[in-house]
């Protein structure tokens, strides 16, 4: 506890004194740790530096000034009293890092005796007369000045700071002197107040974990109402002092989040991520003056000018510390040491909200040594059950949940970058960053709000999977075609989007124990496969197949579709080491039209897996068709050969239909019966060695034609009677004889 005493003095002024003992690792290892994290991915968003400054440790057992340091003294509360020439007293208590964290303590000395309330925090110093946001200290007042000063010199001779030999149990005592806020009279100052001491997270400040999947933030936020503050905080340009860069940007800011908005808004806008600084210390500083003037800095500056401008703002406002899976973050990967990365609490209609920004200002490239602005909204006020995905705060209670997560929860947890849940995305299974095949097969699955395209790369490529699409997510399969460990890659964009760019949303470790060699795909398998709601937009409806591949044991299958209004379909079969080219591949495929459902039966060539890829165009568009979608078929039996189709001519009508003969293939001397479904036709005429008529009976026009003597036979129509020109629609080829 501490106490002070005044000489009862009518000028006498009122001081707040807010202390706070810092659990800490070697302050050298913890700082030069803390300077490299930003978010990791593709669409990177920012990674941190930290306190950006190195310093040698002393000696485990002694103190920075080489003296030796027992051991026991750390696992027992201290007492440090200081006294002043004028009789001013303060007593303050240390304790160490294992014991239970008491409420921060707020020493107020004024006339009289006052006594504190607990210790335990982070500190600073505030202080003034009543109703001023001022911290200085008239001459004739230097008891409690003199006091403090004493009190830094007993607690860090030298200006040093002085740690015990036990890491476990180092401590850090930070004293802030006096600090001169501004004097704000004559001006529309509704909004700087003294701030008042931050208290502790507590039960009203808990949210639950896992997501809710409610919000993306940790309060309601109408962001179409922050348009023109958010327009107005860009372009205020002030950088002569912090104090001037609040009263600019708060003299369009009413309420406590308006203020925080501006706050925000304006950092992460105007400071860059410091990449020299990062890889460079010496020439790094994160005091929030430089950065405000430099405009640059690692994450440890921008917690620390949000914090102190929030403090000038009247805002309660912590900057907080600890590991992130950020740049350089490997996938199941171990945290030890001290912290990487630092960011911001602030205290919000009677709750503390967590934001980031450094990593809402923007990015840098994958070698570290460009940053590029690129504003994230995803890091202001972020629900806490999101925010702890990639931010793990060295003290748990600043997770803001309930339950907390362990160390180990959030290693093994799988990591969500911003991309995820900015695209609507709610949930991935599994949960684990770590993924075992079984049997030589994993799987993968994703929930979302509204309709999304994804793709995949393991490994960098997409030939060992089978994606297909749900209504509201998606599932995949992988099969690697190695054993040993594989980096899975999931990328997504919105299904309105104009640009054809894929943000990644997940990565995964993939641990292959043993290779399932049936599920080869073939090279021309495009993801996603199958129907799905994208076909479904694309006019193909009530697939009869809605799975993502077709198995047929004797090499047939058909495929049947409800098609949209005015859509042209084709289709084409491919398969890897087949001999026929892409047109004998097209004649195994025949389309037959009903109304407006169309039917496509396949006849497989041979034994193997085949893509049936399907596209299509506007009837009255005379472009190109566009690919939609395409499925897996796959067939085992060996003894498959079955011929093509005949080969269909310009004249032949999408609503004509071959009865029989179906193959293309016809025998040799042979009588072959005909019945082709044609409508508007005025006579049908069969070309082998000789010319034989069909005749039309019951909308089908039937016939026979004998085989000998010719390899080629050709069925030709007469569209007018009054014409005696006939047309090629269908040619059959003739067996050796």
């Amino acid at each position: 506890m501490g106490t002070m005493d005044f000489k009862r003095d009518p000028g006498a002024v009122t001081i707040n004194l807010l202390l706070i003992v810092h659990p800490e690792e070697a302050a050298g290892e913890q700082k030069g740790r803390r300077g490299r994290q930003m978010e990791g991915g593709r669409s990177a968003g920012l990674q941190d530096d930290g306190n950006g400054n190195s310093r040698e440790q002393p000696p485990q057992g002694k103190d920075r000034n080489g003296r030796r340091v027992s051991k026991e003294s750390c696992k027992q509360t201290q007492a440090v009293t200081s006294y002043s020439n004028n009789g001013t007293q303060v007593t303050v208590e240390i304790h160490p890092k294992d014991t239970t964290p008491q409420l921060l303590k707020k020493l107020s000395f004024g006339k009289g005796r006052v006594r504190g309330l607990g210790l335990g925090w982070p500190l600073k110093l505030t202080g003034g007369r009543e109703g001023e946001g001022a911290a200085s200290f008239p001459a004739q007042k230097q008891g409690g000045r003199e006091a403090l000063a004493e009190l830094r010199e007993t607690l860090f001779p030298s200006s040093q700071e002085k740690g015990c030999g036990d890491c476990a149990n180092r401590a850090r005592v930070a004293v802030a002197g006096p600090r001169r806020l501004p004097s704000l009279r004559g001006q529309d100052n509704r909004g700087f107040q003294r701030t008042e001491a931050p208290r502790p997270p507590g039960g009203k400040d808990l949210h639950a974990y896992p997501w809710d999947k409610s919000s993306l933030k940790s309060m309601p936020v109408d962001l179409q109402q922050f348009e023109k503050l958010d327009a107005y905080a860009l372009k205020v340009n002030v950088k002569n002092s912090v104090e001037e860069l609040v009263t600019a940007l708060l003299k369009q800011a009413r309420t406590d989040l308006e203020k925080v908005r501006a706050i925000w808004m304006w950092i992460c806008h105007h400071i860059e991520y410091d990449v020299v600084g990062y890889h460079n210390k010496s020439q790094l500083s994160s005091k929030p003056i430089d950065v405000l003037q430099t405009g640059k800095s690692i994450c440890e500056g921008y917690a620390g000018l949000f914090e102190q401008m929030c403090s000038i703002a009247g805002i309660q406002c912590m900057k907080l510390s600890g590991y992130s899976k950020g740049y350089g973050y490997k996938m199941g990967q171990t945290f030890t040491g001290g912290s990487d990365h630092a960011w911001n609490a602030v205290y919000l209609d009677g709750r503390w909200h967590l934001l980031d920004s450094t990593w809402g200002s923007g990015a840098v490239d994958d070698s570290f040594t460009k940053f590029t602005f690129r504003y994230n909204e995803f890091y202001f006020l972020t629900h806490p059950a999101l925010f702890i995905n990639n931010h793990f705060p060295d003290n748990s209670n600043w997770q803001l949940l309930k339950p907390t997560l362990t160390l180990k929860d959030f290693e093994n947890n799988m990591l969500h970058n911003s991309n995820f849940y900015t695209l609507g995305l709610l949930t991935a299974e599994p949960q684990t960053a770590v993924i075992r095949t079984v049997n030589g097969k994993a799987s993968v699955s994703v929930d979302c709000r509204s309709a999304t395209l994804f793709k995949f790369e393991l490994k960098g490529t997409d030939e060992h999977g089978l994606m297909t699409l749900k209504k509201h997510g998606m599932k995949l399969d992988i099969y690697p075609q190695k054993t040993g460990s594989h980096k899975l890659q999931i990328f997504a964009k919105p299904s309105k989007a104009s640009e054809d760019v894929y943000n990644c949303v997940l990565e995964y470790v993939v641990e292959c124990e043993s290779v399932d060699k049936a599920m080869r795909f073939p090279k021309g398998l495009h993801q996603p496969v199958g129907p799905s709601w994208f076909t479904e937009r694309q006019g193909f409806l009530r697939p009869s197949h809605p799975d993502p591949i077709i198995h047929t044991n004797d090499g047939r299958c058909s495929l049947t579709f409800t098609l949209g209004k005015d859509i042209s379909v084709l289709a084409l079969l491919h398969c890897d080491n087949s001999s026929l080219t892409e047109d004998k591949r097209r004649q195994h495929i025949m389309q037959i039209h009903r109304g407006n459902q169309i039917e496509l039966k396949i006849h497989l060539p041979h034994v193997g897996n085949f893509v049936l890829k399907i596209y299509a165009k506007k009837k009255s568009d005379p472009g190109n068709y566009d690919y939609v979608f395409n499925y897996l078929i796959t067939c085992l039996n060996t003894e498959v050969k079955w011929p093509a189709f005949p080969q269909v001519y310009s004249k032949w009508a999408e609503d004509y239909e071959i009865l029989e003969p179906l193959s293309g293939l016809l025998p040799a001397n042979r009588n072959v019966q005909f019945k082709l479904k044609m409508h508007g036709i005025a006579k049908v005429l069969v070309l082998a060695d000789d010319t034989h008529s069909l005749t039309q009976s019951r909308g089908c026009w039937e016939g026979t034609c004998n085989t000998s003597g010719c390899s080629e036979v050709f069925v030709m129509v007469q569209e007018n009677a009054n014409h005696s020109f006939y047309s090629h629609v269908l040619k059959y080829e003739v067996e050796s004889q």
